[in-house]
């Protein structure tokens, strides 16, 4: 599984484009416990969602990330959708106003609703582990250039070095590859690194480290449970892994961010 989100924008309750609206959607519950699942962001003509709770659509609808939502009831995060939503191909709409009519969807079919606030919650700092600001053995300053490479158009998959840990042994270049057991990516700034980090540990991380630039990174980690917690064999924990391998550390402490909370929001029916 690739992680590599982009950074968070202040959370915006607003409609974008308040007007525009699907010209017809279908939801309907998925009760499969296999299969594909995912949400196919901009395509011609049509929105789709597959076997995907709820969270994670009204996620993708205001650009958010899971420490921004706040007040979500649990179904949202238990019960599967299939979502079909049109409009005409011709608009050609820009994802932003796609987002916008996602945003109108929830509101008319699920009851959507929400406000902004600003609220304290658990975060992690990310530290240099050591005083004098070495670095662990698998995390090096990198010679890649992405700049250059984005704008050659280079396919960056396998542009980032050789890897004992990505499949077919080459990281990507300029973007991360991380699952719950390990994390790899060529030319990382430390935005990259934290966005995703926070994907791993389930919570905000703010960079402290003061580090510039951009760096190879490879650390690897026992398979996390689903609050990053303790090992499940041997291998070392995430929190273990990031000092000895990449020379940084995961500090909890409490942070005021932007939220968007929950007021309102309703399973709707089949159709």
């Amino acid at each position: 599984m690739g992680i590599g989100r982009a950074p968070a924008q202040s959370p915006a309750p607003s409609n974008a484009n308040g007007d525009r609206a699907f010209d017809a959607a279908s939801i309907k519950v998925n009760k499969s416990d296999s299969g594909p699942s995912g949400i196919s962001g901009t395509i011609p003509g049509r929105f789709v969602v597959t076997r995907t709770p709820l969270k994670f659509v009204i996620l993708y609808a205001y650009q958010l990330l899971d420490h921004q939502l706040i007040g979500l009831p649990d179904w949202t995060g238990d019960t599967s959708f299939d979502i079909t939503a049109v409009y005409s191909a011709a608009s050609a709409p820009a994802d932003k106003d796609v987002r916008a009519m996602v945003q109108r969807l929830l509101k008319d079919r699920f009851g959507l609703v929400i406000h902004p606030d600003r609220r304290v919650i658990p975060a992690y700092d990310l530290n240099l582990a050591h005083s004098n600001g070495k670095l662990g053995p698998n995390m090096t300053v990198s010679s890649i250039d992405c700049q250059e490479l984005i704008a050659e158009k280079t396919p960056l998959n396998n542009a980032g070095g050789a890897s004992a840990l990505a499949p077919g042994g080459m990281r990507p270049a300029c973007r991360a590859l991380a699952t719950r057991r390990y994390l790899t990516g060529g030319g990382l700034t430390m935005q990259q690194l934290t966005s995703t980090l926070q994907s791993m540990v389930g919570r905000p991380v703010v960079d402290r480290t003061g580090l510039q630039g951009s760096y190879d990174v490879e650390a690897s980690w026992t398979l996390m449970d689903d609050t990053a917690n303790a090992p499940q064999n041997d291998s070392p924990s995430i929190f273990t892994a990031l000092p000895e391998q990449l020379g940084l550390k995961l500090d909890t402490r409490k942070e005021p961010f932007d939220v968007i909370v929950i007021d309102r929001v309703t399973l709707p029916t089949d159709n």
